[in-house]
C-alpha cells in the first residue's frame, strides 16, 4: 500500500513539475526583450505599432490619449518598471513628447494583420 501511495505522489509531483515548466515557458514566450524593439509608428491617439526584431509586429494600446500630438518620427521613451522583460502592460513605462502613457494592452499581430496595416502605419 505504501508503494502505491508513493508511486501516486511521485506521479503527481512529476505532473506538477511538467505543468509548471509549460506555464513558465508560455509566460516567458509572451514577454518581450526591450533591446529587440525596433522601429515604431503611431497608429492613432491610443496606438503604437512596434517592429520586434524584424520577426513580428506588436500593437501597444494606451488607455489615455497621450499619443494625440505624437508623430511616428517622435522619439518614444521606453522604460521597464521591472528592470527585465516586458511581460505585462504594467511593466511598460512609455512617454512621448513629455507625456506619460498608461499602457492597457500589448498584442502580437498575426502576419495577416501586420500586412493589412496601411503603409504609413507599418513599423
Amino acid at each position: 500500500m505504501k508503494r502505491l501511495v508513493l508511486a501516486g505522489l511521485a506521479a503527481a509531483l512529476a505532473f506538477s513539475a511538467a505543468a509548471y515548466a509549460v506555464q513558465a515557458s508560455a509566460a516567458e514566450d509572451s514577454c518581450l526583450r526591450p533591446e529587440w524593439l525596433r522601429n515604431h509608428t503611431v497608429g492613432d491617439d491610443h496606438t503604437l505599432y512596434f517592429d520586434y526584431n524584424g520577426t513580428a509586429t506588436y500593437r501597444l494600446t494606451t488607455s489615455d490619449n497621450c499619443l494625440a500630438a505624437a508623430t511616428s518620427s517622435d522619439p518614444i521613451v521606453l522604460r521597464n518598471r521591472t528592470q527585465g522583460l516586458f511581460c505585462k502592460p504594467i511593466d511598460w513605462d512609455v512617454s512621448v513628447r513629455g507625456a506619460r502613457c498608461i499602457v492597457s494592452s500589448v498584442t502580437k499581430l498575426t502576419p495577416a494583420e501586420a500586412a493589412a496595416l496601411p503603409k504609413g502605419k507599418r513599423p
